[in-house]
């Protein structure tokens, strides 16, 4: 008789202790600070989460703009133990297996346009390195092996790898890792709020921005740019919406240079912004798609790359590898486990949910702007940002004492401490931002607004 393993149990004071001792968490501090206020979450139901004391939060952050079908749905463990059963593990490389070719065509099917190809990764950072691989590896065997350069914009994140990296536009998450890899360059986003550029036009912003990356491309050279990275909806500095016509520019912008658009969607896919793709809700084609996340809402690691027909003809017509590829990229079981997630977003219709909700969300957030201290609520579907300032007249940023005092040192931990997970954010502008699970409805935006306005009173005060 086979013996039954026995459920761990780790107790809170085992947690505090492994964690000073040996777990190194990720973008956390280890100067006993976080080390002590380290939660230990043991369980996930729905939109909630619970503690290893029992208390229950709101899983405002779909753990970490991933879980779209929200948590502990027993048709994904069981999707993932059928597979384990029947095949655990093999690679992509030269072979495939039926989790693989199912979940490639049936992205194919959903994807805009000719993005008939599928690459498999392990996470969207990946997506991202894969994608500028195969944009620069397409244009040599097209005959312009100078087209490898890389526009993005500020402020942008697109991954942590030394390629992703060196896309990102954060300048304090590249700093220690400098010297990164050269020829990626930055444009502006496209935050109207703090506009200096046609402050009173939204589209003619949105298309001054557009035009901008036309001017970074002639400027280092249309022979040397092979992509631009974009996100549908920009994350860092608190979802930036694109203008309407700016993705419409881009793509022209792109064509005339012969440059590759890459849809950054890792958080933005399968139905964040209330359809499959942020390039579908925005009208725009792109060349690739990178994707993680939300395609097995983070229930098994999985990312993927969606690619034009048109990047493939060089690779087919010359029988010439992609020379790139991972352990565990299209894993089975991730495999197995995303087309169940996907079957649970179609079958609860999670698309339409998101976008008959998606204006009761915003409503309800806005109630929070009869505060001082909230100057702006901007977003898209289930992705939204409450920006903080100073002063609500003049838009005044808090000094960087005053945004250490009132984001990481107050509301991080009294929003949490009230029963609330989700971001308080200072990498560009002070925000505070909600990416839940495409489950929930009126009742949860009602407890964040309520939790939140608590919080954000006693910042004020602290002010």
């Amino acid at each position: 008789m086979t013996a039954t393993a026995q459920p761990r149990s780790v107790t809170p004071d085992d947690a505090s202790r492994v964690v000073r001792d040996h777990l190194w968490m990720h973008f956390a501090t280890h100067n006993g600070v976080d080390e002590a206020e380290a939660p230990l979450i043991v369980r996930g139901e729905g939109a909630y989460l619970f503690d290893a004391r029992g208390k229950r939060y709101l899983d405002g952050l779909a753990g970490l703009f991933a879980v779209q079908v929200g948590h502990g749905r027993e048709e994904l463990a069981e999707a993932a133990a059928r597979q384990m059963r029947e095949l655990s593990y093999f690679p992509l490389w030269g072979y495939s297996h039926p989790p693989a070719v199912e979940l490639a065509e049936r992205l194919a099917n959903s994807a805009p346009g000719d993005l008939n190809r599928v690459f498999f990764t392990v996470s969207g950072g990946e997506s991202v390195e894969a994608a500028w691989k195969l944009a620069r590896q397409y244009f040599k065997l097209a005959g312009q092996p100078t087209k490898h350069k890389v526009i993005s914009r500020n402020m942008a994140y697109h991954g942590t790898s030394m390629g992703a990296l060196s896309i990102t536009g954060i300048p304090g998450a590249k700093s220690m890792f400098e010297p990164l890899v050269p020829s990626t360059q930055r444009v502006p986003n496209t935050n109207f709020y703090r506009a200096t550029e046609h402050a009173d036009d939204y589209e003619a912003y949105g298309l001054w921005a557009a035009d901008r990356i036309e001017e970074a491309i002639v400027f280092e050279g249309p022979e040397t740019v092979a992509a631009v990275f974009l996100e549908p909806v920009q994350n860092t500095g608190g979802c930036f919406v694109p203008p309407p016509g700016y993705f419409q520019r881009v793509r022209e912008i792109c064509d005339r240079h012969d440059v590759l658009l890459v849809s950054d969607e890792v958080i933005c896919a399968f139905g964040r912004l209330g359809y499959a793709f942020g390039a579908e809700r925005f009208g725009y084609q792109p060349d690739m798609i990178t994707t993680a996340k939300g395609l097995t809402s983070g229930y098994s690691p999985l990312g993927a790359v969606l690619i034009s027909d048109r990047l493939m003809e060089p690779f087919q017509r010359n029988d010439t590898p992609f020379m790139h590829g991972s352990t565990y990229g299209g894993h089975p079981v991730s495999c197995a486990v995303a087309l169940a997630n996907l079957d649970i977003i179609e079958n609860e219709g999670l698309y339409e949910h998101v976008r008959t909700n998606e204006d009761v969300f915003r409503t309800t957030l806005e109630k929070l702007t009869d505060l001082p201290i909230v100057g702006e609520v901007r977003g898209a579907g289930y992705f939204w940002a409450v920006e903080l300032v100073k002063d609500k007249a003049t838009r005044e940023r808090f000094t960087a004492e005053e945004s250490t005092r009132v984001l990481r040192n107050y509301l991080s931990k009294e929003l949490f401490d009230n029963g609330l997970y989700c971001r308080a954010d200072d990498r560009a502008e002070p925000v505070i931002q909600f990416s839940p699970p495409l489950i929930c409805d009126r009742t949860h935006f009602e407890e964040m607004e309520q939790i939140l306005r608590g919080a954000l009173t006693g910042a004020w005060k602290l002010l």
